[in-house]
């Protein structure tokens, strides 16, 4: 059968408009609707396990090991610190005719990469918590693209997750660079890339920094043995295949924000919003994702193939940094920064060494350095994390306490949410 010329207006020509840049202006601070179901309405330990495996390939017997876990001060399972972002009940009500205008159809047909996030946790997530979320734009910035050639927009988003209660578990910030599909083809950023091949010797080499990982555990690492320039055990990252791609919607789902699905689900997302999904070569609608795994649809917009999520290299410094602090500290504040794309075939290696230490609030804290190199030596990736460790002097750690702003928040979440 002869192939199908593809769709290419709507998907590979959007525009950034003065008209949408004005648009998400307006939306800033206003909470938003959610309109995919929440992926997981209460955690499980089943789910909780899940998202560990298919995220992170983290085998941290602290999210895993029910018999292990009751033996560490949290006295059960504790969720993968990101786990919370699979939660999230969105009560926010329906707009108002002069709000709904501001939300429907904004940046169509431009490219959408998620380019960084922020995070500050408060507490573990246990099974059976149920968590809501309030979610609303936080900035927007026009800047040019060095990836597009042309013009881009930064969008930041806030959410505050709170339990039952109101009390806040964590507060995330992420930011996502809108850029013009049809430049970042023209610039030819990545042009010259192709994907990496592997000799034997080099597999045996990633193969030797799997097995030298090390998981701090039951063993407290306390802030007294610890100084600035201490380096952390570094940990393997791929080369990431399609399997690394299909496990991440394991751990998180498929909708992605869009309440996409399967078949049926598919169907009806289509038709919802058609202006998501373009005909591959052979005529099939298929979803905006697909860039991610359909080498061929990477390269209409001037990449070599497919490529990560940045979820999974979020989890990914998390998980060097969760082995190294062990069982008794915390994970207070955690940043990241992506800086290059990572393909399909991709290695990643990530490091991270101590670079500052203090007390703050009467809690004992180092601050950690963190990095992802690709094959090449390449940075792809940057972050920090601010770990609360137990001390000898101090005692265990105790965790940190949300601000009166972000207690006064959840309150008003929870009565909002009220259907009376």
């Amino acid at each position: 059968m002869a192939d199908v010329e593809p769709q290419k207006s709507l998907d590979i020509d959007g525009k950034i408009t003065d008209a949408d840049i004005e648009r998400a202006r307006k939306q800033i601070g206003i909470p938003q609707k959610r309109h995919t179901p929440t992926f997981n309405m209460e955690a499980t330990a089943d789910t909780m396990r899940h998202f560990a495996f298919g995220l992170a390939g983290d085998d941290n017997p602290l999210w895993h090991d029910p018999d292990y876990a009751r033996g560490t001060r949290w006295r059960g399972l504790i969720a993968h610190p990101l786990y919370v972002q699979t939660m999230g009940i969105n009560e926010t009500t329906e707009y108002s005719p002069e709000v709904k205008p501001l939300f429907k159809g904004l940046f169509r047909g431009v490219g959408k990469y998620l380019a960084g996030t922020d995070w500050t946790f408060f507490r573990p997530v246990f099974p059976g918590d149920v968590a809501y979320e309030e979610y609303i734009t936080s900035a927007i910035e026009e800047k040019v693209s060095s990836f597009s050639g042309g013009r881009s927009v930064i969008d930041s988003y806030r959410s505050l997750f709170v339990d039952r209660a109101g009390l806040p578990i964590a507060m995330r910030e992420t930011s996502a660079v809108n850029a013009e599909r049809r430049g970042s083809k023209e610039a030819g950023k990545y042009k010259n890339v192709e994907r990496h091949s592997y000799t034997p010797d080099d597999i045996a080499r990633i193969d030797e920094i799997y097995a030298a990982e090390v998981i701090r555990g039951a063993e407290p690492r306390w802030w007294e043995d610890v100084e600035p320039g201490q380096e952390l055990t570094p940990i393997a990252k791929g080369p990431l295949t399609m399997v690394d791609l299909i496990s991440r919607h394991i751990a998180t789902g498929m909708a992605d924000g869009y309440d996409i699905g399967p078949l049926r689900y598919g169907w009806k997302a289509r038709r919802r919003m058609p202006a998501f999904y373009t005909n591959d070569r052979w005529g099939v609608p298929q979803v905006a994702q697909r860039v991610h795994w359909d080498e061929s649809r990477a390269q209409d917009l001037g990449l070599p193939t497919g490529y990560d999520y940045a979820i999974l290299r979020f989890a990914w410094l998390i998980h060097l940094a969760t082995n190294w602090m062990g069982d008794d500290a915390w994970l207070w504040r955690y940043s990241v920064e992506l800086r290059r794309f990572n393909f399909l075939g991709d290695l990643q290696v990530c490091k991270g060494e101590v670079v500052e230490k203090g007390i703050e609030d009467g809690r004992p804290f180092v601050k950690l350095a963190l990095r992802a190199e690709n094959q090449n030596g390449e940075q792809t990736t940057a972050g920090s994390a601010t770990i609360i460790l137990p001390s000898r002097e101090h005692g265990p750690v105790v965790l940190p306490t949300p601000g009166p702003e972000l207690l006064k928040r959840g309150a008003e979440m929870l009565t909002r949410g009220l259907r009376r």
